[in-house]
């Protein structure tokens, strides 16, 4: 028996270095870490690691470790800032930077004291931002709005040539409005457009309905737009060009705009014709949307397209079942808390519905009633503040929610009361397969993935890298969710 030596490779010599150069890259970027930073433990340890091996390896890895920069503290901006710019090559690399992790909690500092250290500043952000000019992705959020000032803003819009995504999540400080509205101003007077696809502006709430009239028109290209709990109107909400092709639309909260307004966008303006996210949910104890001529008028012109509608406060009576019907067949996510429906309304989702239970008003029957019955393609429903769901509505044998026939259906969002019960449930839960599991402000009823037609994993390419469902807020780039972003997402 023969033992065989192992061949050794000259420098640059080994089969991995002669790959091609794109080939190589893609390896490497193998073991690049999508996950979001976990306190203070190091990340991409073997990305680390690679540099280390030769110098082809080195350059490959140099390309996947400054694609997407991702910082959680202000202490490791400091270090990327630093070394950027004693290399400004570096600076050339960078895709994407990723802040909506960042905090000051942890570090044992004050907001003022963490200030006082000038890691991050709107001088620093200022300068990191000149020091990419390649940057296409740049995340930020509200513990960082009082760093967000004009010279920044103004960076962002009209210093990047090649951004395509930007993300202000929540930040609604006084500077940051003033800010942000002296920035877009800078528009009114200037025919310019920007390369802007993806604007996320979620809870930005106090930006006044000026900045959309003046900013939405410049965005010929946009495909991503989340604007939810913000003073947008109509007006400006109409002033988005024809020539954008909107896949994500987010409208939960807005309150300056009307039913009318949004339903006619959906149903006339071109942008609005391949939409795949669509939220137009609404707090009802403030102001309801959607009325019944607006969810009669809506629901036969959505797009096929969609996978995920959002009708939380909608006026959704008994009647508005049967237009439903036709959506389940290509929607993945469907939330319809607060709607006037029986659970046999919710039942005809996903069976045939018999003569016996058609609701009281004649309802509005499209054509695809005539077609043979197909199954639903529903993998979460919201439920909430729905009076006929309760937990003992689910465990009735009338309710087929439950059962393994409804699957792909493996999520059901239900309100605090209903969690509560069946959080005291757990021998019947474990006997139908089901279990309740709870996050921040939200609980759901969870199909457990051991029983039959259990979970069938939550990655789609529409969620843009999240894995759960019912997402609350738009994604604007492509990874896993973590942070601020986790929170409004999933959370709230």
């Amino acid at each position: 028996m023969t033992v065989e030596t192992p061949k050794t490779f000259a420098p640059g010599e080994s089969p991995l270095e002669k790959l091609p150069v794109e080939v190589l890259d893609e390896i490497i970027a193998q073991l690049a870490l999508d996950s979001p930073p976990s306190a203070y433990a190091p990340r991409n340890v073997d990305l680390i690691s690679c540099l280390l091996t030769s110098r082809t390896i080195h350059v490959a890895t140099i390309n996947t470790l400054y694609s997407h920069i991702t910082v959680p503290h202000s202490s490791i901006f400091s270090k990327f800032l630093a070394h950027v710019a004693e290399y400004p090559g570096l600076g050339t690399i960078v895709k994407r930077l990723d802040l909506s992790h960042f905090t000051s909690i942890g570090l044992g500092r004050s907001r003022q004291v963490n200030s006082e250290v000038q890691n991050m500043t709107s001088r620093t952000l200022h300068h990191c931002l000149e020091l990419t000019p390649a940057i296409q992705e740049v995340l930020l959020q509200e513990n960082l709005d009082d760093d967000i000032d004009e010279n920044v803003l103004c960076k962002i819009f009209y210093g990047l040539p090649k951004l395509r995504a930007v993300d202000f999540c929540a930040s609604s400080s006084k500077p940051f409005a003033e800010s942000f509205t002296s920035a877009v101003t800078g528009l009114v007077d200037v025919p310019m457009n920007l390369n802007i696809r993806r604007l996320g502006l979620h809870e930005c709430f106090t930006l006044p309905s000026t900045v959309f009239e003046t900013l939405l028109p410049r965005l010929p290209y946009l495909t991503h737009l989340d604007v939810s709990h913000t003073r947008i109107t109509d007006n400006a909400l109409a002033s988005i060009p024809e020539s954008a092709t909107l896949s994500h639309l987010n409208l939960g909260r807005c309150t300056q705009i009307s039913g009318r307004g949004v339903v006619d966008f959906i149903i006339n303006h071109p942008a609005a014709k391949s939409l795949v996210f669509l939220n137009l949910s609404c707090d009802i104890a403030r102001y309801r949307l959607l009325r019944e001529l607006d969810v009669e008028r809506l629901l036969p012109a959505l797009p096929t397209t969609l996978k995920s509608l959002n009708l939380n406060g909608a006026k959704i009576r008994r009647w508005h079942a049967s237009i439903l019907l036709p959506l389940t067949k290509h929607l993945e996510e469907l939330s319809l808390a607060s709607a006037d429906l029986s659970v046999q309304d919710i039942n005809s989702f996903f069976q045939p519905a018999s003569p016996s239970t058609s609701p009281s008003r004649e309802p509005v029957v499209p054509e695809e009633s005539s077609q043979p019955w197909t199954s639903p393609t529903l993998h979460y429903l919201d439920l909430s503040s729905i009076p006929a769901i309760t937990q003992s509505s689910l465990f009735s044998t009338s309710c087929t929610l439950l059962s393994p026939s409804t699957s792909p259906l493996e999520v059901i969002e239900l309100g605090d009361k209903a969690i509560s019960s069946l959080r005291e449930c757990r021998n019947t839960n474990k006997r139908l397969g089901w279990v309740v599991k709870e996050l921040g402000r939200r609980g759901w009823y969870v199909r457990d993935s051991n029983a039959a037609g259990g979970n069938q994993g939550g990655r789609r390419s529409w969620k843009m890298g999240a894995m759960w469902w019912g997402m609350r807020k738009c994604p604007v780039a492509w990874g896993e969710v973590g942070g601020l972003y986790g929170h409004y997402m999933f959370k709230k």
